[in-house]
């Protein structure tokens, strides 16, 4: 059971994709597709590469993911070349890996594609090149780190078999590759070089260097042509403009890129704080006015020069967090936008749809006015980084829906969601508003359903009530506190009746929302972690730090569950839709599913990383988490919407496998994964509902209503059905074929001339009996009436009727055969079963046939015999019926 259970994963959820990363620290790769005609942009985010087309930064293509993440990246026309460790793979259709090239011992930090060929240097100072198609090792360079430590390389243009090495002691070397000869020695600036560039000029080699000087410098005649000076520390990578304009883009570490006018020799213009961390790569789009920059704060930017001054102003661009998320929620009934709150201290909107619609609300500012004027990048404006928020849709397009509370800060922000920018009020006590302490600050808060008021609760012990259009504070709960110790969680119901508030005392109170009066306060057994409501089902959860988990509904007021199994501090919860499942995130790197009206675990599976936040959308088609130390947002797909899903309780020995993020495992291992899921489907055995699931309960039959409920007005609905005048005979076919009378012309063939005429009736007809008629005779003696009941309930209504009219003995039947009826409509009653169409079959049966059983002694016993069981089986079931009306009024009683 143990091993069936390993081997299957996560029952529920499969991962679907990644949202928020875009790049890293490794620099980016541009490329030209012939067909498309198009440039795609190729940025590296740890084990895989994401594929952009440079036109609208519309992702592409996601590739396979590598065991270990990528270390370089490289391309040429039809390849995009990866490193990882030791080994060099090449991937086609940006996805899938055709060619892996194995020989370096070291880490490959280097790589450039060459013709047929592609070069690798690795950190022990060994260059080797490969045949791209044959994977095999063309030649093989060792050099000495002590004098020649490979930092670049390059192709020159118009260079046949030749690359120039450059080294962290500062010279360049000039290889040819197919004669295994060194042609050149360039002795170098006393600085190691860090980047090697073409210039549009043939000759032409931009060189820079960590002294921060850039050299523009002829390897044909070795002449150094001008030199620029930076003083933003090393080049991190160069690149020239090839629409006209001489201009050359430098990085710099501290996210400077500057402009320098070739013609002039001289600083043309800045782009200061072009990202936040060091420039990994810039590169001007061949023939076009556009600047791809990426860099290690996980943003990639696209900068147009069309102002004058040869300013590059911001295009477009896919930024997410720089810093790890640390708590998240879906924004929104549609559950197609995920809220963010970053270390970085920026909070941000991410789309499922498609990364065009998210967007970024920004950092927190201590002063909003005089931030606009010096800038957000002043770091002494700041505010510090959210913590936790509560977000409401219903009044967003009037005012602040975000109230967000930040780490050990006093203040609570508000937030705009349609204007994408944080709000005008910052939420705090009268009483404290003079006070610069940083002991006191918010640890909760939420936000009602009307969108009107924001309830926050602080570490002394304070609950405060708040106007978010306004501002205005509207009370507080208690006469000074409302706990002895710092709130733990606050939610308010969905109706804006109860406000329920946590506190590290052990206590969870529930108070009037309007009047602030104390209803009613229940005892914890240890202090509460986080509370969780849902508003529809009025279901709370409560956290406690021995990682337990309670569940109260708030209607009565009571402990309605206990789960246990948690080995680790729960980070945060999630209800789904219809409040069946709670979802929690533990210290202990699980994710777990219980279901509540079971009160069982049915899904538990471990991650590599813990979980710090996660969100069910109120769809519930996805699953977001967020996790410690990873920049990205994880997609689950909820596998119970589109596939058969068999939910069992897991035994209490369960020990959960680890599943891959989406995105983290390499081709092998996610072929496997489906290989032992599809294994696991086989096990699960479709659950098929018995005849009857009780013998005291009674099932209906599945006839629709039209085959049993109108039998009893079939001679009034046949009467006014009834033609008021007789159907006229189509006209016959414009030629001298005739036709025949029907709803349907057909021609009148030969045979209408055998066809009898005669009206004389045919009386063997009438005396035949029928296929009921029949079965009901046999039915008398083996007293198994299940052939006729099956015969019957295949008929119509007029059928029905024709058939117990004929069970008469004036009508061709006989006492027997009606007898045998009234026995079938006895073993239907008694077994519970087909039970509203018992009642209309009787019901025409007596109505058709009283007076004649009244006069046969053999039908009135029979008769006797089946009033007991109607009545037993009605008065059971009127019962049940009174006793689900007086429920509802008291329930309707107590809501009002």
């Amino acid at each position: 059971m143990a091993e069936e259970n390993v081997a299957r994963g996560s029952v529920l959820f499969t991962g679907y994709r990644s949202l928020g990363v875009y790049s890293n620290h490794i620099p980016h790769v541009v490329r030209y597709h012939k067909k498309h005609k198009e440039f795609y942009l190729v940025t590296s985010v740890g084990k895989s590469f994401l594929t952009y087309n440079v036109n609208k930064l519309g992702q592409v293509a996601v590739s396979n993911a590598l065991p270990e993440p990528i270390s370089c990246l490289a391309a040429d026309r039809m390849l995009v070349f990866a490193a990882h460790s030791n080994l060099l793979k090449a991937f086609a259709r940006n996805k899938e890996v055709v060619h892996t090239y194995q020989g370096h011992e070291a880490e490959i930090h280097l790589v450039q594609p060459f013709g047929d060929h592609v070069i690798s240097v690795d950190t022990s100072n060994v260059l080797m090149i490969w045949d791209i198609k044959s994977e095999e090792e063309y030649l093989q360079l060792t050099f000495d780190k002590t004098n020649f430590a490979i930092s670049a390389i390059m192709h020159p243009s118009t260079y046949l078999n030749k690359i120039l090495l450059g080294s962290q002691q500062g010279s360049l070397q000039l290889w040819n590759i197919k004669s295994n000869k060194l042609l050149y020695t360039f002795q170098g600036w006393g600085s190691g070089v860090t980047v090697l560039q073409q210039a549009p000029a043939v000759d032409v080699v931009a060189i820079g260097l960590t002294c921060g000087k850039i050299i523009i410098h002829n390897i044909k005649f070795d002449e150094t042509l001008m030199t620029f000076q930076q003083d933003w520390g090393p080049i991190t990578s160069l690149s020239f403009r090839t629409d006209g304009h001489p201009i050359l883009a430098a990085g710099s570490p501290l996210g400077h890129i500057g402009l320098w006018d070739l013609e002039e020799k001289k600083l043309m213009n800045q782009m200061r704080e072009a990202h936040s961390t060091a420039i990994a790569g810039l590169t001007f789009v061949h023939g076009e006015p556009l600047l791809i920059t990426n860099a290690a704060d996980n943003a990639i930017r696209v900068w147009i020069f069309d102002g004058p001054g040869g300013q590059g102003r911001l295009l477009r661009f896919r930024m997410g967090h720089s810093a790890p998320p640390t708590f998240i929620r879906h924004h929104g009934a549609d559950g197609k936008q995920i809220l963010s709150a970053g270390q970085d201290g920026t909070l941000q909107s991410f789309s499922t749809v498609h990364d065009r619609y998210s967007k970024s609300l920004g950092h927190g500012s201590v002063d909003k006015a005089k931030s606009k004027k010096v800038g957000l990048r002043c770091l002494s404006l700041r505010l510090p980084p959210i913590t936790l928020f509560a977000s409401e849709e219903a009044r967003q397009s009037d005012w602040d829906g975000i109230v967000a509370c930040h780490q050990q800060s006093l203040s609570c922000t508000t937030w705009n969601y349609v204007k994408c920018t944080m709000g005008a009020h910052k939420l705090k006590p009268p009483d404290l508003k003079n006070s610069k302490t940083l002991e006191i600050y918010a640890t909760a808060s939420d936000i009602t359903s009307c969108g009107n008021f924001t309830v926050i609760g602080l570490s002394n012990g304070s609950v405060d009530v708040y106007n978010i259009q306004s501002g205005i504070h509207r009370g507080h709960y208690g006469k000074e506190k409302a706990h002895g110790g710092p709130i733990r969680g606050v939610v308010v119901d969905g109706l804006n009746q109860v406000t329920i508030t946590a506190g590290s005392d052990k206590l969870i109170k529930f108070w009037k929302f309007k009047t602030k009066e104390l209803i009613q306060t229940t005892s914890l057994s240890v202090p509460p972690t986080a509370v969780l409501l849902h508003r529809e089902s009025a279901m709370l959860a409560v956290a406690l730090d021995d990682f337990t988990l309670n569940i109260f509904d708030i209607e009565t007021r009571r402990l309605v569950r206990r789960f246990q199994g948690h080995n680790g501090r729960v980070n945060d919860m999630t209800f789904s839709p219809d409040g069946r499942w709670l979802l929690t995130a533990s210290m202990d790197c699980t994710i777990k599913v219980w279901d509540l009206p079971s009160g069982c675990l049915i899904d538990c599976f471990l991650l590599d990383s813990a979980v710090v936040s996660l969100t069910l959308s109120p769809t519930g088609d996805f699953l977001a988490t967020a996790h410690v130390d990873d920049l990205g947002i994880y997609l689950w797909s909820n596998k119970s919407l589109f596939s058969l899903i068999s939910l069992r309780p897991l035994p209490a020995d369960f020990e959960p496998t680890v599943v891959m993020l989406p995105g983290g495992a390499d081709e092998m291992e996610v072929e496997e994964t489906v290989v032992e899921v599809e294994n696991t489907n086989e096990d699960i055995m479709e659950y098929e509902s018995p005849e009857q699931l009780g013998e005291k309960l009674v099932t209906l039959s599945l006839l629709p209503e039209s085959r049993w409920k109108n039998l009893l007005n079939l001679d009034i609905i046949k009467q006014r059905n009834k033609p008021k005048e007789p159907p006229k005979v189509p006209k016959s076919a414009p030629f001298f074929i005739p036709t025949l009378p029907g709803l349907v012309p057909r021609f009148a063939s030969d045979a209408q001339g055998d066809t009898s005429q005669s009206k004389i009736v045919n009386l063997g007809v009438l005396e035949q009996k029928s296929a009921f008629f029949v079965q009901l005779e046999e039915a008398l003696t083996r007293q198994n009436y299940s052939v006729p009941l099956k015969t019957i309930k295949e008929m119509g209504p007029s059928s029905v009727d024709t058939e117990l009219r004929n069970l008469a003995p004036e009508n061709g039947g006989s006492v027997e055969v009606m007898q045998s009826f009234l026995k079938m409509i006895q073993s239907m009653l008694d077994t519970k079963k087909d039970f509203e169409v018992a009642q209309a079959y009787l019901a025409l049966f007596l109505k058709l046939h009283l007076k004649f059983i009244s006069s046969e002694p053999i039908l009135l016993e029979e008769i006797n015999a089946v009033l007991p069981s109607l009545e037993e089986t009605w008065l059971n079931l009127q019962t049940l019926f009174n006793q689900s009306l007086c429920v509802l009024n008291y329930m309707k009683s107590a809501l009002l």
